[in-house]
């Protein structure tokens, strides 16, 4: 297994997005640094809520290509936007309904993105290692996210 997550990518990001208002430039970023300062993971990015189909839609990411449109409900990242919970996984070849965009991803998390209106979309992270991502880790995303959101919810 790969060294946990460094608290420290919150700060980063904190910092990387003060001032800046654009909604897709602090996405990029942020994936960006996500790819960059991540051991061991091979996807990092951000699918976006689209209610008019109730189904989300390829954000900016750093990684292969990507599924565009994931089913509300559906694998993984349909999951975490359905129960607004964290999907933290394994295997993702063990995870019922998993949608299979990059065959080397054996790992991932997915954390529901939320803000004062409504659902957002997930920031999702995959690996090709199993059993990748520990509690602490989801934990240090969690934060991540919420300092994101901060610089997404400006409602």
């Amino acid at each position: 297994m790969s060294d946990s997550i460094n608290p420290l990518i919150t700060e980063q990001l904190d910092a990387l997005l003060h001032g800046e208002t654009n909604v897709i430039a602090n996405l990029s970023n942020a994936s960006a640094l996500l790819k960059q300062t991540l051991d061991d993971v091979n996807w990092a990015g951000f699918y976006l809520y689209q209610p008019e189909t109730n189904d989300l839609i390829l954000g900016p990411f750093q990684g292969n290509v990507a599924c565009m449109h994931i089913e509300n409900n559906r694998g993984v990242c349909g999951t975490a936007l359905a129960t607004q919970e964290t999907q933290r996984v394994a295997d993702v070849h063990q995870f019922a309904g998993h949608i299979a965009c990059d065959s080397a991803s054996n790992a991932e998390v997915v954390v529901p993105l939320t803000t004062a209106t409504g659902k957002f979309g997930v920031m999702d992270i995959d690996s090709p290692s199993k059993d990748r991502f520990s509690a602490d880790d989801q934990a240090v995303l969690e934060e991540f996210a919420r300092v994101l959101l901060k610089h997404i919810d400006k409602d």
